[in-house]
């Protein structure tokens, strides 16, 4: 079976609370055991990781190096401006799907921009948490 990573960056342990109007009020154990349920049915093993903090994130993405096949990575607010975490998707030269519940093309200026995007197989956005049911979609095709 082949191993996939989800991993949700800063903020995301608040969803369900935080801004439901925008996130929804699926929680993130939810969203994780979703996953789990979506992979195995795809064939895929997830493993879940969620962190506020930027190095612990990039030493997850490390240590995945060489052992998982695929990457899903909800970055939150790093997307748009961690040269750090672009460099380590690049270096562990694992597949990986950008994924946003919301559509940040429709939100403020600032959040248009993933300077992850280019080091990613595909960017999910806006389709709420069953974004992370069509990443993991493409990482099963891939």
């Amino acid at each position: 079976m082949r191993r996939v990573l989800v991993v949700n960056g800063p903020n995301l342990n608040l969803l369900g609370s935080r801004q439901p109007e925008l996130y929804g009020t699926t929680t993130l154990a939810e969203l994780e055991q979703h996953c789990r349920d979506w992979g195995r049915q795809l064939g895929l093993e997830v493993e879940t990781f969620q962190s506020n903090h930027e190095g612990a994130i990039l030493d997850r993405l490390h240590e995945a190096g060489g052992n998982i096949e695929g990457l899903v990575i909800n970055p939150g607010a790093l997307s748009h401006y961690s040269y750090a975490l672009h460099d380590a998707i690049e270096a562990i030269k694992i597949l990986t799907v950008e994924v946003h519940i919301t559509d940040l093309n429709r939100r403020e200026a600032w959040r248009r921009q993933s300077v992850i995007a280019p080091v990613c197989l595909a960017r999910i956005m806006g389709k709420g948490i069953d974004g992370y049911r069509e990443a993991l979609s493409i990482l099963a095709q891939a």
